[in-house]
């Protein structure tokens, strides 16, 4: 399968490994490095698509594994597809339900074929196979869709090994099975922190001309020396003129050191969880909301800061509707969230043009806590 002449990766500045380019979609461009809010049932958690657009995003994510058991991908493709059905008009990209379904222990059992995994939601048995979750993938009709992969306990070699090969035979078939040209399909490279597994899965996956490539089975427990290491290991493999995204990575630092290493998509459901535990993301670290010493406090969450929550409230008022759980405090610590890592990314992307990545990055792992 080759790629679509719809999905094309343009880069236009590099510093060291640092890059920033565009990838072209048929919903958009994706300006990169990008950081994409998730909205795992179709829905960024506590925001309206109108809201993600005054953010910045360009890039939503959906889950496939939660859609697949409700509402149902056919339903989804009768009510016209994610786009139409969630009203976001501009790129998407599902999963591929494999985290997800590997992530159900004792729930699933794994074979050559797929999984057979109990449902969270009513304990019915349900089945996905590389085959059926590019199907189901292509009714729910995002830009982006990912192969179906088998994620394992980072630390066990053994298991590593087994899966990164179940990992790369399910692609091949994840390749025979799709159909819509309009969709890009993306490789994931696994191998847990085994610097050899990484090598092999890595070149294994870049030998097939897809339109992108994702690490996967990364910030599942390991430690952040770790993660670095292992993007040292796969980025200079990855080809230079496809995306390279780093699965479920959404912490600020996480960023900078991804971008560093020549990461260019990021995801995670971080920014939008902590706002509704009452958590603020800054560029010096978080600041919990709830504290009492912001009872009083007049300022925004953060000074210069040109969000919508920054601008118009107060911490006091954050706090006080936290403490009255009022739903409004998930939206505007969300809007805060998110607008915190799309700035970082749109900064990080300045500083390759300008050549100043790596002091920019040095300054801001200097002053984040």
């Amino acid at each position: 399968m080759c790629s679509e002449p719809s999905f094309t990766f343009e880069l236009q500045a590099a510093d060291g490994a640092a890059r920033a380019g565009v990838f072209h979609t048929p919903h958009g461009p994706i300006p990169t490095p990008i950081f994409a809010p998730v909205g795992t049932q179709a829905t960024v958690k506590a925001m309206t698509p109108a809201q993600l657009s005054e953010l910045g995003c360009s890039l939503v994510l959906a889950n496939t594994y939660h859609l697949f058991l409700r509402p149902g991908e056919d339903l989804v493709a009768e009510m016209g597809g994610l786009h139409e059905f969630m009203q976001w008009h501009g790129p998407m990209l599902t999963d591929s339900g494999g985290f997800q379904v590997f992530s159900l222990g004792p729930l699933r059992k794994i074979d050559e074929d797929g999984v057979t995994f109990k449902s969270y939601i009513d304990g019915s048995m349900h089945r996905l196979t590389p085959e059926s979750s590019i199907g189901v993938q292509e009714k729910l009709g995002a830009d982006i869709i990912m192969a179906f992969d088998e994620c394992a306990d980072p630390f066990d070699k053994a298991y590593n090994e087994r899966a990164m090969a179940r990992t790369h035979r399910w692609l091949e078939r994840c390749i025979k099975a799709k159909q819509r040209p309009d969709q890009a399909l993306f490789g994931i490279v696994q191998g847990g922190i085994f610097a050899d597994l990484r090598e092999e899965s890595a070149k294994f996956v870049s030998s097939f001309d897809l339109p992108g490539f994702a690490i996967g089975g990364l910030s599942v427990g390991e430690s952040k020396e770790d993660m670095n290491k292992m993007m040292e290991v796969v980025t200079p493999i990855l080809p230079q003129n496809k995306p390279r995204y780093l699965m479920g990575v959404g912490s600020p630092e996480d960023l900078v050191n991804g971008i560093w290493r020549g990461i260019d998509f990021f995801d995670c459901v971080l920014p939008t969880r902590l706002a509704r535990h009452g958590a603020a993301m800054t560029f010096n670290g978080r600041l919990n909301m709830v504290n009492q010493k912001y009872t009083h406090d007049p300022k925004p969450i953060v000074e210069g800061c040109t969000c919508y929550t920054c601008q118009h409230f107060s911490r006091a008022y954050i706090r006080h509707l936290l403490q009255n759980k009022e739903m409004l405090a998930a939206t505007l610590l969300s809007i805060h969230n998110i607008h915190t890592l799309e700035e970082l990314v749109r900064q990080a992307r300045a500083a390759i043009f300008a050549g100043t990545y790596d002091a920019f990055a040095e300054n801001f792992l200097a002053n984040y806590h």
